[in-house]
């Protein structure tokens, strides 16, 4: 019987041969694969925890059109943490304005400046205006038509309680390759997310085409930029898997060939904070089959 290591570079030999570019590099033996991804592994921990990651998030506050106050005191209309300032300013909404005004007092900065009032700009136009006082800060997000204060809290608990995120062991079978079939005009596929009445539409540029474990399986890929962004369940979700699909993201190599590499399939945000509205999987991408391989639920959440 061959050995597991054998069968092993057998697998990525094949690989090599059909000329994919990232395997060929990745893969000179197992070990190569393997380490790849326990690296991305690492490296997706600590996204998690950086300052941009999804970890430290503390709140996301709707806004409505006027005036509304904010700080860790219950009678504000919205109410921030227990460790931040009891009545911190307010912001006023008027269409797609949105106004800042901080109580006398209070140091919060804009660009590490002291600022007292300040039209705001939100996420959508690249250049959001982040205000910070200790360890928080915050800005404004617009989805659709409805704009919230996100929150981030840098010494948020749950960066530090976050060890690892639970993964099935690496097998590179779960690298395999797929062909694109494209649609004569790309597609507008509109899909749900957690938040009622809130959708999230994508171009799907055509089919992706591929075997796994003796089945023919297809997906529908998102363009994003020069790669594809893929949203997917499987027979593992909502058991050992998040219930809500997982990401993994593709592009072509120099050849043209697009390889799907599962070892890196990963959990979207909403698995990770309650404070993020994610895409869910279109009824396509569900793959009848398990996948075991990639992120599994995180049982915190």
């Amino acid at each position: 019987m061959k050995s597991l290591a054998h069968l092993w570079i057998l697998f990525l030999s094949v690989i090599i041969i059909q000329g994919c570019d990232r395997s060929s590099r990745l893969a000179e033996d197992p070990g190569s694969y393997i380490a790849s991804v326990e690296q991305w592994r690492e490296d997706r921990l600590e996204e998690l925890k950086g300052k941009d990651g999804w970890l430290n998030l503390a709140g996301i506050y709707w806004l409505e059109e006027g005036i509304q106050t904010f700080g860790s005191d219950s009678s504000n209309d919205i109410v921030f943490p227990a460790k931040a300032p009891a009545f911190i300013g307010s912001l006023s909404l008027s269409g797609k304005s949105i106004h800042l005004a901080v109580n006398n007092g209070l140091e919060l900065f804009y660009n590490n400046q002291p600022v007292h009032e300040l039209d705001l700009t939100y996420d959508s136009s690249a250049m959001p205006s982040y205000i910070t006082h200790g360890d928080f800060a915050w800005y404004i997000m617009k989805r659709h038509h409805s704009l919230a204060v996100r929150l981030r809290d840098y010494k948020n608990p749950a960066i530090e309680a976050m060890h690892q995120i639970p993964s099935y062991p690496i097998y590179p079978e779960y690298l395999v390759e797929a062909r694109l079939i494209p649609f004569r005009e790309n597609k507008t596929i509109t899909v749900p997310t957690p938040f009622q009445d809130y959708t999230q539409d994508y171009e799907c540029p055509g089919e992706l085409r591929f075997r796994l474990k003796g089945k023919k399986l297809t997906l529908l890929p998102f363009s994003y930029g020069d790669e594809y962004f893929i949203i997917f369940s499987d027979e593992t979700s909502g058991i050992e898997t998040y219930g809500g699909g997982r990401f993994m993201y593709t592009a072509p190599d120099s050849s043209g060939k697009i390889l799907l590499d599962f070892n890196r399939a990963y959990n979207p945000p909403c698995a990770i904070t309650e404070f993020a509205a994610c895409p869910m999987p279109p009824r396509e991408n569900h793959l009848p089959v398990k996948i075991e391989a990639g992120e599994k639920a995180i049982s915190a959440h």
